[in-house]
């Protein structure tokens, strides 16, 4: 089975379906820490990842925005000291796509606490 972190995000479109809740539920285990939180009504993945300093923190900020930008895919991002706050949802669709969980999974492998 291929996990989430070796996919790519696929191009979504406005009318392109919303992730199935048995999908969503295939799919949490692979990103264990990551958590759906609802925002003005749309599904969200979130999850806060913590560092000994703002430098680093901001140094996962911009490797985050890198691969952002090469997937084509972009999260809002939260910076702080000593932490980063990360969502991921499909704006065009307003809510979760299997692209934001690949998304996640590759967020998590880049990580380095």
């Amino acid at each position: 089975m291929t996990q989430l972190c070796d996919l790519s995000c696929e191009a979504c479109r406005v009318g392109a379906p919303l992730a199935s809740q048995a999908e969503i539920e295939a799919m949490l285990p692979e990103i264990p820490q990551w958590e759906i939180k609802t925002v003005n009504n749309i599904n969200q993945l979130v999850r806060t990842y913590t560092f000994a300093n703002f430098v680093d923190a901001i140094a996962f900020t911009n490797r985050v925005g890198e691969l952002a930008e090469a997937e084509g895919h972009h999260p809002a991002l939260l910076t702080e000291w000593g932490r980063v706050e990360v969502s991921w949802w499909s704006h065009k669709i307003k809510g979760l796509h299997k692209n934001d969980f690949v998304m996640a999974a590759k967020t998590d492998a880049l990580y380095t606490a």
